[in-house]
């Protein structure tokens, strides 16, 4: 099942990618993004990078590697007491 969530995390990442300009027109700009990643492409700079973000997590969940990287990066910050 983890392959199939996988596919489909990395489906919508490069379909992102592939039709940025699309969802842009359709869905239209983010103003914080124009504000702080660019004057006229920020929203598609915005897109992008959540386009990557869905690739990556979605390769991370087919190689079995997600729970990994979530206990080396954001483990250590919700470390569970293990005293018990």
């Amino acid at each position: 099942m983890r392959i199939v969530i996988g596919f489909v995390l990395a489906g919508i990442g490069v379909l992102l990618m592939l039709k940025t300009e699309w969802f842009v027109q359709n869905f239209g700009s983010n103003a914080w993004a124009e504000e702080h990643l660019g004057s006229s492409g920020g929203t598609r700079l915005l897109v992008k990078l959540i386009a990557i973000a869905f690739i990556f997590f979605g390769f991370l969940a087919i190689t079995n590697m997600h729970m990994g990287f979530l206990d080396a990066t954001l483990g250590k910050i919700f470390k569970q007491n293990q005293s018990l």
